[in-house]
């Protein structure tokens, strides 16, 4: 057993009282989109997590990673919050991750690492790495498959959001401040010189409550900074998590997400989270897992149609 996890059990106590106090607590609120308590995030490798996917390749496994200052890493991590295996990421610096994606191309499981972060706003160019997803679970290191260098079309902006559409063969970008937020687009695979510019797509329709009132407001309240997003694996819906809600956007048909984020989407207030920054669709593409960047939280699986079916 591993040191932390024998460290863990030993404070079970406290943690088993916070765990069950967390769960009654989403159980009750008719607003969270009945979110339950997967598990409990204890290891303090983990303690800063901005980053979460579903594993396409393995059962019941979540891909993480941490924020920048840490080593770039990735870890393999259970549905109890428990970390399965750490892979170190090679070749490739780790300025400020952000995100990460899980998605199938051409047969084969990968995923996306968002190197955006920007917070002063000073980054001429920013990073995205493409990783296959390892065939076994056990401590290695990885080498990007292919990484895209690119920059924003007007100046800096900070980004913790990004998602990909496989199918339509685009990575999606959403800017953290700025406020509506800005959707952007680049190709999946490279096909410029770096650094390529992402495209502006447009702004998310924003419910009433986190709207900017007139105009457009440069620095977004808390409530409403966007800290992640996901496309879900039947490619239907967009999910984007702030500091305090997590808002879905319906694609109709073949429409493109252009269309999809021009309309108002649907409004959870996320459950009890300490600084809400990792979020990814489970493979039913009706949960969510979505966890905070301290030690403890809660790792909580949440039904996004739970209030559609009262």
């Amino acid at each position: 057993m591993a040191p932390w996890l024998i460290h863990a059990r030993l404070r079970g106590g406290m943690a088993g009282v916070l765990a069950l106090a967390l769960a009654a607590c989403t159980r009750a609120s008719p607003t969270a989109g009945d979110a339950r308590v997967s598990g409990l995030m204890l290891d303090p490798q983990l303690r800063e997590t901005s980053g979460l996917a579903v594993s396409i390749h393995h059962r019941d496994t979540l891909w993480m990673h941490d924020d920048g200052g840490n080593p770039p890493r990735l870890f393999a991590v259970d549905r109890d919050g428990g970390r399965v295996a750490t892979f170190r990421v090679e070749g490739v610096p780790k300025t400020d991750w952000e995100d990460v994606a899980a998605f199938r191309l051409d047969g084969r499981d990968f995923l996306m690492l968002a190197d955006t972060g920007d917070n002063g706003g000073l980054r001429r160019t920013l990073q995205l790495h493409a990783l296959e997803e390892p065939a076994t679970l056990e401590n290695a290191r990885l080498k990007p498959a292919w990484s895209i260098v690119f920059r924003w079309p007007d100046g800096p902006r900070d980004c913790e959001a990004m998602a990909v559409d496989a199918r339509r063969s685009e990575v999606l970008l959403i800017s953290k401040r700025r406020q509506p937020p800005e959707l952007f687009r680049l190709p999946l695979r490279p096909q410029v010189d770096p650094p390529a510019v992402a495209e502006r797509l447009g702004r998310l329709r924003m419910p009433a409550s986190l709207a900017p009132q007139g105009g457009t407001d440069e620095r977004a309240p808390l409530s409403a900074q966007v800290t992640a997003a996901d496309i879900s694996p039947d490619g239907r819906r967009l999910a984007v998590m702030t500091y305090r809600y997590l808002l879905v956007y319906d694609r109709r048909g073949d429409e493109d997400w252009a269309r999809a984020i021009a309309r108002p989407p649907r409004e959870i207030v996320l459950p009890w989270l300490p600084q809400a920054e990792a979020m990814g669709w489970d493979t039913d593409s009706r949960h969510v897992f979505a966890t905070g960047e301290f030690v403890p939280a809660p790792l909580y699986r949440i039904d996004v149609d739970a209030d559609e079916r009262r």
